[in-house]
């Protein structure tokens, strides 16, 4: 087995339509496989249950396969177009998270991976194992060890070409390839991302409580959002960019070039009137091969109904009200949260007498006490 030129695989890799690439070794997660570890028995992964499985694997690549060698990064950038943060100024949309207001990035990256894969098996021989996402490989710490970025203060990955626009993939090899140089940290004193987090997810600099972070609230958790976090939510729906998109090191950041990745103009800032009218059927159109769909109508619907209670638009009530009535108890009790919040307080005092609301859902019914008794 004859390992290719660093030239080579980089051209190949750029041909493919990623943007970076780097090289790195197995061993060179470092510290960062401990930090995981004690966050996991921290409880900090909260409902993402697939983190806590099999923690090892994550901490060690290794573990994962033990004949691995080389580590090949790669990024594809998908800038935005506009500023991500504008949109949340406007109460009466919903604010999806960027990455996700094109096509799945996992399919399309895993595509150019197995392609590249392909190249290097042909070229040299070896084995490999190629990986976006969702399997247990800490792509973050991986990555600045193969020169691709550094783990920012809000712990994820910032590059000094593309920002924090960066989707990642890697390719698990038996090969033995020449390592690229880690790059460091270029934070400095720089709190930005700190200090914008509307719910105050980083206990300090470089940790993360997935538990009060507003993407994982709105994707991950599986239950009602908790009430100390319904107001800073905004109108975020699916996600969050802030501690993103205030980088400075986006000042240097190019705007994506793949078509799938970039907006869908209908989920740029679409409007929450409409999407609270989704049903399922209506849901998995609206989001086909979009990150959104994994969500699941009834989750996307209670985020949808947090973003109406916070619009201040007494309007979307009557959205709101259609929703008390809904298949899905999630749903029903985030109607009920909404129109505590758009109601006059006499009127939803009023409301909640209905006798045909009385709820059998022990959940939906603590939505109304806590509504008329705050």
């Amino acid at each position: 087995m004859n390992a290719p030129p660093k030239a080579a695989l980089t051209r190949e890799a750029l041909s493919l339509g990623f943007d970076c690439i780097g090289i790195t070794d197995p061993a060179a997660i470092g510290e960062a496989g401990k930090h995981f570890l004690s966050f996991i028995e921290a409880g900090g992964h909260g409902d993402m249950d697939w983190l806590a499985a099999r923690p090892e694997r994550r901490a060690d690549p290794r573990v994962l396969w033990p004949g691995v060698r080389s580590i090949i990064m790669l990024g594809v950038n998908y800038g935005p177009d506009e500023n991500p943060l504008a949109i949340l100024q406007q109460r009466s949309r919903g604010a999806i998270s960027v990455y996700a207001q094109g096509d799945d990035y996992h399919d399309l990256i895993k595509k150019r991976l197995k392609a590249l894969a392909r190249w290097l098996v042909a070229t040299s021989g070896g084995e490999v194992k190629v990986f976006v996402d969702t399997a247990a490989v800490m792509e973050k710490p991986l990555a600045q060890a193969a020169g691709l970025g550094w783990q920012g203060k809000h712990t994820n990955l910032v590059s000094r070409e593309f920002g924090s626009w960066l989707f990642l993939g890697a390719i698990f090899t038996n090969l033995d390839l020449p390592r690229d140089e880690a790059d460091i940290d270029h934070c400095g004193s720089c709190r930005a991302c700190l200090d914008i987090c509307p719910t105050n997810a980083f206990p300090a600099p470089y940790k993360l409580d997935a538990r009060r972070c507003i993407s994982y609230l709105t994707i991950e958790s599986r239950g009602p959002i908790p009430g100390e976090f319904r107001k800073s939510i905004g109108n975020r729906i699916y996600g969050c960019d802030d501690c993103l998109a205030v980088c400075p090191w986006n000042k240097f950041a190019q705007a994506g070039r793949e078509i799938k990745l970039a907006s869908r103009e209908n989920l740029r800032a679409p409007q929450l009137s409409e999407l609270a009218r989704l049903d399922d059927s209506g849901f998995r159109e609206l989001f086909a091969k979009s990150p959104v769909k994994r969500v699941g109508r009834d989750r996307f619907i209670r985020n949808v109904l947090i973003a109406i209670g916070n619009s201040e638009d007494a309007t979307l009530a009557d959205a709101a009200k259609r929703l008390l009535g809904d298949e899905s108890a999630l749903v029903r009790g985030a109607a009920v949260w909404a129109l505590s919040q758009l109601m006059g307080r006499e009127e939803f005092e009023l409301l909640a007498a209905d006798e045909s609301l009385r709820e059998a859902d022990d959940g939906v019914r603590r939505e109304w006490t806590d509504a008329v008794h705050p």
